[in-house]
């Protein structure tokens, strides 16, 4: 398998959900903007976001993938295959009794992860009625989150990376029609989580179905713990969940801090996460995705030097994609926001205000993303414990930044914790594999990094100046004016990025790469 090309099958697949959900994001500016109710659909949507990303997606996915990779590689199809029957039952039937749990608690949870918004008694509803109507969304996601490990084993990486898009227009499509003909428009928002859930999970089946891996549910809730996989996943499982919630845990008491500082700043720091995650996802995810299966075989295969080759490959890849994300986002955060978000009842006091944050998100972006690329390297073998210590303990020093940061900058200070906390948690990574011996770097870092500093300098200079020259505000009337002009500085900026590369003698055939 061509490891870059299916990067780039992966990432054109990301790049089109994050395409989608930038439109999303914009539509969804326009039409509610940032404020009280803005501010409470983002609490709504984030509780069963949290849950979904420690049990399903996160968690589930880090313990799941390599243990039934060992299976593939080991027992062949059919073992394989009663594997996933006895863990789909087991977690779709956990998520339902969940989901139960959360549609009760609805009100308490809100109280607790937004503790200022129950200021805003018609705020503070809404979020208890939207927290409600979403929690299943948990269970549809469960389903995904484990068609989605299967499927990338069997190296199907396309289908996984294009199912998030329905979502988006899901999104999409209740913000132009839908909310027009709601008593609550912003109702319309949590309405399209459950769809585009119900979505999600259509998708996937048809690509099981083909691959002989349809998992077949059982009508008894425990009958699938009695499989010995299972446990070993849920043992797994438990760490892993530690692991993933440091950061989600991190993001709730930012939300709840948010929501005690001026109006809007809860939005204003989701829009900025949403810009944020663009290059987090087009390369961290991307990366993670195609590297946790190859190098759980590697380890299953017991071949470390491929393991150390993937890794390394992986970690300069990062290098050259996240450092210059860092510095457009840095460079074009006014740009960016204004071009995207600056519509209808999103003021240009909003678009200023987002823009902080984001600048703040671009300084720790490359540990935000470094950690997406080293992670796996512990999960693929099986050592969830590592990552799980490191996180806890990133946990207490971002909240200590908070301490420090947040009087001063007031949302910024928010991103900033979570950016540093991320480059802290990636040095940690970092250390733990080289001290066991798993990863050593292969020669020429050192000259890579000569060719990549001017060339991210050369682009910084370019994108500031071109950006400092325009009124990007100024323009909320012309819409296409100002997107091309955006355009426009981002291809410059680029062009001289690569340029600079190339006359230092950076090659793209240096990145090709197969996994075994």
């Amino acid at each position: 398998m061509n490891l870059l090309k299916t990067l780039a099958a992966v990432s054109s697949m990301t790049m089109l959900s994050r395409l989608t959900g930038l439109l999303r994001e914009s539509l969804f500016a326009r039409a509610f903007g940032a404020g009280a109710y803005t501010d409470a659909f983002v609490v709504a949507f984030r509780i069963p976001n949290l849950l979904r990303r420690l049990f399903a997606e996160g968690a589930f996915s880090q313990a799941f993938v390599p243990i039934l990779s060992e299976y593939k590689s080991q027992h062949g199809q059919q073992a394989s295959k009663s594997l996933v029957d006895h863990v789909a039952t087991t977690l779709v039937w956990a998520t339902v009794a969940i989901s139960i749990l959360g549609i009760v608690g609805a009100p308490l949870f809100v109280y607790l992860i937004a503790t200022g918004l129950n200021d805003k008694p018609g705020a503070f509803d809404a979020a208890v009625w939207m927290t409600r109507l979403m929690f299943p969304y948990i269970s549809f996601m469960s389903f995904v989150a484990l068609a989605g490990g299967v499927l990338n084993t069997w190296r199907q990486f396309k289908i996984p990376a294009f199912t998030p898009v329905l979502l988006n227009l899901s999104f999409i499509a209740a913000s132009l029609f839908l909310q027009k003909h709601l008593e609550q428009p912003i109702y319309a928002m949590a309405i399209a989580v459950v769809v585009g859930g119900v979505l999600q999970v259509g998708f996937q089946i048809p690509a099981l179905i083909k691959i002989g891996m349809l998992p077949r549910l059982s009508l008894n809730p425990v009958g699938g713990l009695k499989d010995p996989g299972v446990r070993r996943v849920l043992k797994k499982m438990g760490p892993a969940v530690f692991a993933v919630s440091a950061a989600q845990i991190s993001l709730m008491i930012n939300t709840s801090i948010a929501s005690q500082l001026a109006e809007g700043s809860i939005s204003w720091l989701s829009y900025a996460d949403r810009l944020m995650e663009f290059p987090t996802a087009m390369l961290g995810v991307a990366l993670g995705t195609i590297l946790l299966p190859s190098l759980s075989k590697a380890n299953a295969d017991n071949d470390l030097e491929e393991y150390s080759t993937l890794l390394d490959w992986g970690l300069r890849l990062t290098f050259l994609l996240a450092l210059p994300s860092a510095v457009g986002l840095a460079t074009m955060a006014v740009p960016l926001i204004a071009t995207l978000f600056h519509y209808g009842k999103f003021t240009g006091e909003a678009a200023t205000m987002s823009a902080q944050p984001l600048i703040a998100y671009s300084i720790g972006l490359i540990g935000i993303i470094l950690v997406k690329t080293l992670a796996p390297a512990f999960y693929a073998r099986q050592d969830i414990r590592t990552p799980v210590k490191i996180a806890m303990g990133v946990l207490v020093a971002t909240q200590l930044m908070n301490l420090i940061f947040v009087p001063r900058i007031a949302v910024a200070g928010l991103a900033l914790s979570i950016g540093l906390g991320a480059c802290l948690n990636a040095g940690f990574l970092y250390a733990g594999l080289r001290k066991r011996g798993i990863y050593t770097p292969k020669p020429g870092w050192m000259a890579f990094f000569a060719k990549l500093v001017p060339a991210c300098a050369a682009l910084g200079a370019t994108s500031w100046y071109l950006s400092s020259r325009i009124d990007w505000l100024g323009m909320q009337a012309q819409p296409l004016l100002r997107a091309g002009a955006l355009f426009g500085v981002i291809a410059v900026s680029a062009a001289v990025y690569f340029g600079v590369l190339l006359l230092a003698g950076f090659r793209f055939r240096d990145f090709k790469r197969s996994a075994r």
